[in-house]
């Protein structure tokens, strides 16, 4: 596994805890308004950190920190990925994964083992639409549909999240995803932010009045859905 970078410190990343983040390299999606282009890119290249480093960080954390938070890129393209998390757990501290949904079988066997406390996955647009949104042919829908129903038929705690992007996603794709996760415990509309390192260009945020129409459409399928960043 390739880790590309580690911030020391969040009050944001991991809802209701201090954390740090780990973010590692590669992606099987090429999303166009991906904050994160170069990490997503990056899958064959050097990591910055070892995991020793990682590990030997958060000894040093133990009774400061509450958590980690695991990012991306798409962390559960890697394998190892199971034995840091049993490695994290062991010194004591709880976990969050970011994942976009396509590797049900890890994530599976990540809630079996208890090595994960929250699990956020990203819902990227209406099924007509993934494609489109995903930057791949394959979309690899029977998989999110798998880890979907993973999380709403399990015990661990749980979001689902869709960035929102004025060219990518209408009032009908926001209806469509809320009934693709109808009943859901929890569900975030974040508007777009152009991190100046995208995929490709031309993305746009959402104004606030169509995002603020957008949350009363995910309402009726998620009722206790909210906007995140706005």
């Amino acid at each position: 596994m390739i880790i590309k970078g580690l911030q020391k410190l969040t009050l944001l990343d991991f809802p209701g805890h201090v954390a740090c983040t780990i973010f590692t390299s590669g992606c099987n999606y090429r999303c166009p308004f991906c904050h994160n282009a170069s990490l997503a890119l990056s899958r064959d290249e050097g990591a910055d950190y070892s995991e020793e480093e990682i590990l030997d960080f958060l000894k040093k954390r133990t009774g400061i920190l509450d958590g980690v938070a695991i990012t991306g890129g798409e962390p559960l393209i890697w394998p190892d990925i199971i034995d840091l998390l049993r490695k994290i757990k062991e010194i004591g501290f709880m976990v969050k994964l970011d994942t976009n949904g396509t590797f049900p079988e890890r994530l599976r066997e990540i809630i079996d083992e208890g090595l994960v406390d929250y699990v956020a996955i990203d819902i990227k647009n209406s099924p007509e639409k993934y494609a489109q949104t995903v930057g791949k042919d394959d979309a690899l829908l029977d998989k999110l549909r798998e880890s979907v129903n993973i999380l709403m038929n399990g015990s661990i705690d749980y979001e689902f999240r869709t960035t929102v992007v004025d060219e990518l996603h209408t009032a009908e794709d926001i209806k469509k995803i809320g009934e693709f996760i109808k009943g859901a415990k929890r569900w975030f509309l974040q508007n777009f932010v152009d991190s100046g390192d995208l995929i490709s260009s031309g993305m746009h945020a959402a104004p606030e009045e169509k995002m603020r129409e957008y949350l009363e459409i995910s309402r009726v399928y998620v009722p206790t859905a909210e906007l995140r960043g706005i």
